[in-house]
């Protein structure tokens, strides 16, 4: 596990070879300032190494960094994240069994609040409705702690919120359009590119802490992906947002998505839920479809006409309204 308030040797070298990525820097140049041997300072560059940095190394000359890692390392999201709450403490595995759970554990604490934790896989990653989610490497798998300012009855909002703020995302970094699938799946191609999930702890009639679940298929083998899950319920397909000619770094998306976050958590605070319902709706491949619904109160068939302010999705049948707040929709 690597830690955003980690101050390392390794982060040190990171940042002082980033800040002179067209020269080299003598082992001297680097141990003296850090006050390391150079023994260690070639240890470090071989683990920065095998952190997928590529550093050119020259007798006589020393090390220059020639690219950066596509890992998603708390430094690399850190270095430029213009966000005031959101990620300025980050976790990050290699592997986890699941991001969301390890986020749960860390909610006790009164710290934790904007805390990211982040994996490059996930063993036994967490979907809607106790579904697995598949995570392999090649994903952002992501929760966000968050100790919410609003109440209760708003709480079914914020998965509108936050599938609306990585639609925005997506749009901007990658110059894809996904749509959104009520409640909260993003899709290309009528395929799913990601999803989103909401746990929450209420304690004596309020909110204690959200955790919120983000997985996405950012740059993902599909067909391994469809071998995995195709026989699951709730298959529609599979689609991943980049391939592996694409050069976006992923932690560039990662700070988008939670600078984008914060920006509409931030509306919705001011009073501004009309305007996100507006956003997402325009995005929306759910409103205005004939749609089934699957619920708890078995399944409704119907037009979906619009999402109310809580975020229930409204469906029209034979001039009968319902509204539904948890359900799979086809």
């Amino acid at each position: 596990m690597y830690t955003s308030y980690d101050n390392s040797s390794l982060v040190k070298i990171v940042t002082l070879l980033k800040s002179h990525k067209s020269e080299y820097l003598s082992g001297q140049d680097i141990s003296e300032p850090l006050m390391l041997s150079r023994a260690a300072v070639w240890k470090h560059i071989k683990k920065l190494q095998s952190l997928g940095y590529k550093i050119d190394s020259r007798p006589k000359l020393g090390y220059r960094l020639t690219k950066t890692t596509e890992l998603l390392l708390p430094w690399e999201i850190s270095d430029g994240l213009e966000t005031n709450l959101f990620g300025k403490r980050i976790y990050y595995f290699d592997t986890i069994n699941s991001t969301q759970n390890f986020a749960i554990e860390l909610a006790s604490r009164p710290q934790e609040n904007g805390t990211v934790v982040i994996a490059q896989k996930q063993t036994q990653g967490r979907g809607r409705l106790s579904r697995k989610w598949t995570s392999p490497s090649g994903g952002i798998w992501m929760s966000v702690i968050l100790r919410p300012e609003f109440e209760i009855s708003s709480s079914t909002l914020f998965p509108i919120i936050s599938s609306l703020a990585l639609a925005l995302t997506i749009e901007k970094v990658l110059k894809i359009k996904p749509q959104i699938k009520w409640p909260n799946d993003l899709t290309i191609n009528d395929k799913k590119v990601a999803g989103i999930l909401v746990d929450a702890s209420v304690e004596s009639g309020k909110i204690d802490y959200l955790i919120l679940g983000v997985g996405i298929n950012f740059k993902i083998n599909v067909s391994e992906v469809e071998k995995a899950i195709k026989n699951t319920g709730n298959y529609y397909g599979v689609a991943t947002l980049a391939n592996k000619n694409n050069k976006t770094n992923p932690a560039q998306l990662v700070q988008a998505f939670l600078l984008e976050l914060e920006r509409l958590y931030n509306l919705f605070l001011d009073g501004n839920s009309e305007y996100i319902i507006k956003q997402w709706t325009k995005r929306s491949s759910t409103i205005g479809k004939t749609v089934s619904v699957t619920s708890s109160a078995g399944p409704i068939h119907g037009r979906a006409v619009k999402i109310d302010k809580d975020g229930a999705l409204v469906i029209l049948d034979e001039g009968k309204s319902q509204r539904v707040l948890v359900g799979d929709v086809s």
